[in-house]
């Protein structure tokens, strides 16, 4: 019957903070904002296809999340880090290490880079990788991945 993931809500401190930053920063499209509740809804991709909603708590309320934007290996490769950078984000990779460079999910196989949004959300930018997983590498740099092709 599941035929994907739909939808995913997350809490934030201040709906227009996030609404500004999902919509001019992220770019995504905004279908639905209702001012009595507080909340602010955006198509991711396409319309129609999957959606993230905003709801405004108070600090003391806002509980930290995860999730991914699917994205083209070439986004992530080289165009992920400079577009975070110029949007004063600041891009960190699975290990935490200070390249900065997007790291390999050796069991996908999948490439990612995480940034935080405005409320401490962890949002990661990944691509699904070509070729068989390799679950006993871990998580690699990108050119270990190439080297193991």
């Amino acid at each position: 019957m599941i035929k994907g993931l739909f939808e995913t809500h997350i809490d934030v401190e201040d709906l227009e903070r996030s609404v500004d930053f999902y919509k001019n920063v992220m770019g995504l499209t905004p279908c639905y904002y209702e001012e009595g509740r507080r909340i602010a809804f955006f198509w991711v991709g396409p319309p129609k296809g999957a959606m993230l909603g905003l709801w405004e708590k108070p600090k003391d309320k806002v509980c930290v999340r995860h999730f991914a934007f699917r994205c083209e290996v070439d986004d992530v490769l080289n165009k992920s880090i400079a577009f975070l950078k110029a949007n004063n984000l600041q891009p960190y990779n699975f290990l935490k290490s200070d390249d900065l460079a997007p790291m390999v999910f050796a069991w996908m196989p999948a490439i990612a880079i995480y940034f935080n949004d405005p409320d401490g959300n962890s949002l990661e930018y990944i691509a699904i990788l070509d070729g068989e997983a390799k679950p006993e590498l871990g998580v690699i740099s990108y050119d270990d991945w190439l080297n193991s092709i």
